[in-house]
């Protein structure tokens, strides 16, 4: 993939930037499959960023450094809230910002309006990105094969399918190349035998700062079956235009709407627990409350806050869950 790169701080319609021959790059990803994420975040920390601010924010501010990018779309409305004032320190800083909303109340007339404002500001039309979604169409199919061989076939781990979905972010910055490992991923998975036993676990909330997480579940004989956000991050609806696409995609709007996609997830996959994973100094973490309130299953809050392997504490907290649900 040609063309100059364009971070963003959570999901956009990267259709836009591929139209207009840029290159992806979803700086969440940069920042946590850097070896080095856990300095990253002290970088920020000594350049100003308060301890108490979440890890993710001060992760992406040090990837867009280290990356060297001029522009930057910050979303401003259904991500942080840190997110104004991380776009400020940005800008201070030389890097353009292109501010992206997602309407609260999934409003499609002003969805529209900023898609389109967008396509301008990159020099392209509504109308190519339209044609560049058709064009991954094949490619999102096989990501959403990827995560059907998790809960049915059952020849995928939880991990590899947050692995997948995470990152049909941003294809990597070249869905050529992302498709072709997608392929040698898909031929390796039809070859497995499918895995046996252990309670089928639901993984809701945003993608996890700490490693470990989803080896430790299956060590301890669960599954994970289901990844909330990443799975939404490809985008799981079918056959829609641009606009529908992300209407439809659940994370920026409220939590009612995830809450109903959720559910209907627990029921279709037959979860029979949910891990609520919580970011620390997140207001997210508020959620969590409607989560215990509304959820038909058991649910165990874990919280993280920087980089690195999970702690004892929390593989206890997990394996005693898995105990629960298999009993």
């Amino acid at each position: 993939m040609q063309g100059k790169p364009v971070g963003f701080t959570t999901s956009i319609p990267m259709e836009i930037l591929l139209a207009a021959g840029r290159k992806p790059v979803d700086l969440n990803n940069i920042f946590i499959e850097d070896p080095e994420s856990y300095r990253r975040v002290e970088e920020a920390e000594e350049r100003g960023f308060p301890r108490n601010t979440c890890g993710w924010i001060k992760g992406i501010y040090s990837a867009a450094r280290k990356e060297g990018l001029e522009e930057v779309i910050a979303v401003t409305q259904g991500d942080c809230s840190n997110t104004h004032a991380l776009m400020e320190v940005l800008e201070e800083e030389g890097i353009r910002i292109f501010p992206f909303a997602y309407p609260y109340d999934r409003d499609p007339d002003l969805l529209r309006l900023q898609i389109q404002k967008m396509a301008e500001h990159f020099g392209t039309t509504l109308k190519a990105a339209e044609v560049v979604k058709q064009s991954l169409e094949p490619l999102r199919a096989k990501i959403r094969e990827i995560d059907r061989e998790t809960w049915e076939g059952n020849r995928v781990t939880g991990q590899e399918n947050h692995y997948y979905q995470v990152c049909a972010s941003d294809f990597r910055g070249d869905p050529v190349l992302y498709e072709a490992e997608v392929d040698r991923f898909l031929a390796e998975v039809a070859k497995r035998k499918p895995f046996h036993g252990g309670p089928r676990i639901g993984f809701i909330g945003v993608p996890p700062i700490t490693n470990g997480i989803y080896e430790a579940i299956e060590e301890m004989g669960g599954r994970v079956v289901y990844n909330e956000i990443q799975r939404q991050f490809a985008m799981p609806a079918e056959g829609r235009g641009l606009v529908d696409q992300y209407l439809m995609y659940t994370y920026p709007y409220s939590i009612y709407g995830r809450l109903e996609d959720v559910q209907g997830q627990i029921r279709q996959r037959e979860v029979s627990g949910i891990i609520h994973y919580a970011q620390a100094f997140c207001f997210r973490q508020i959620e969590d409350i409607l989560f215990r309130k509304r959820l038909e299953v058991p649910v165990l809050t874990l919280e993280g806050d920087k980089p690195g392997v999970l702690d004892q504490r929390t593989r206890i907290r997990i394996e005693a869950f898995v105990e629960m649900l298999n009993g």
